[in-house]
């Protein structure tokens, strides 16, 4: 096949420049994929971390004295169990869309026999279920659930309205500041599991997210395969350069001879 007789070498500082260019990019790609490798490994950790604490038997939730030591690693979904009795009074609902639909979480303080009050996350509660239907069981009550860190300030997209009672997140301050709950309030919530006495009660327990999503080794492939092309593309590139000074040495000795 004949050569291309109008290309010739580029200038080395722009070929300095465009190596260095695809280099960086090179770089930033890898650095990726190895960010992904290390959040998989995070992940992975994460599920089987949850999977071992929601299939194990309930213990006491943290006393008062634990709370400052609680830690996302060692306690984010631990099964426990905490008895007391429920102050409806001073419930919240806070926005939800669940796999039932819009509505609300329905929180509401459970005052403990040693003293504290937990937030119980008692479950979901479709948009327009009159609270006549909610279940409201009297007396002291034995409740088994995940322990969950609070969610401060409010979703992504917006922000609690302490002042007109709008809840678009589990922030356990907040709520307990703004129903002024009496007495040292637990840092965390529970979210109350299902059993055979709730499975078909509203608020409906048992909808927390298990469930995530594990894409990480694909983004992690993708970046290398992406860095890949590019270290292929300056091979060429390199490669191609060295071939254009050897095509114009050439060319240079044909016509010295002539």
């Amino acid at each position: 096949m004949d050569e291309d007789p109008a290309r010739s070498p580029r200038p080395p500082r722009a070929l300095s420049a465009l190596v260095g260019l695809a280099a960086l990019v090179f770089l930033v790609l890898m650095a990726l994929g190895v960010w992904q490798i290390h959040r998989l490994a995070w992940k992975e950790d994460l599920i089987d971390r949850v999977q071992r604490h929601v299939n194990a038997a309930p213990v006491a939730v943290p006393a008062q004295p634990a709370w400052n030591s609680l830690t996302r690693e060692n306690h984010e979904y631990l099964r426990v169990e905490v008895r007391g009795e429920y102050d409806f009074t001073r419930e919240a609902l806070v926005q939800a869309t669940t796999e039932l639909g819009a509505g609300h979480w329905v929180l509401t303080p459970l005052r403990g026999a040693d003293g504290f009050t937990v937030l119980v996350n008692r479950g979901f509660v479709p948009t327009g279920l009159p609270n006549s239907r909610w279940t409201m069981p009297a007396g002291e009550q034995r409740v088994v659930g995940l322990l969950r860190f609070t969610e401060p300030d409010g979703s992504i997209l917006r922000a609690n309205d302490v002042a007109h009672d709008r809840w678009y997140s589990r922030d356990v301050a907040a709520i307990a500041g703004s129903r002024r709950i009496a007495g040292p309030v637990a840092p965390y919530f529970v979210d109350a599991v299902a059993d055979a006495a709730t499975l078909q009660a509203w608020p409906r327990p048992g909808l927390t997210v298990l469930r995530f999503s594990n894409n990480h080794l694909v983004y992690a492939l993708t970046w290398f395969a992406l860095a890949a092309m590019v270290a292929s593309a300056i091979v060429y590139l390199v490669m191609d350069e060295r071939r254009l000074r050897r095509l114009a040495g050439d060319h240079q000795l044909a016509a010295a001879h002539h």
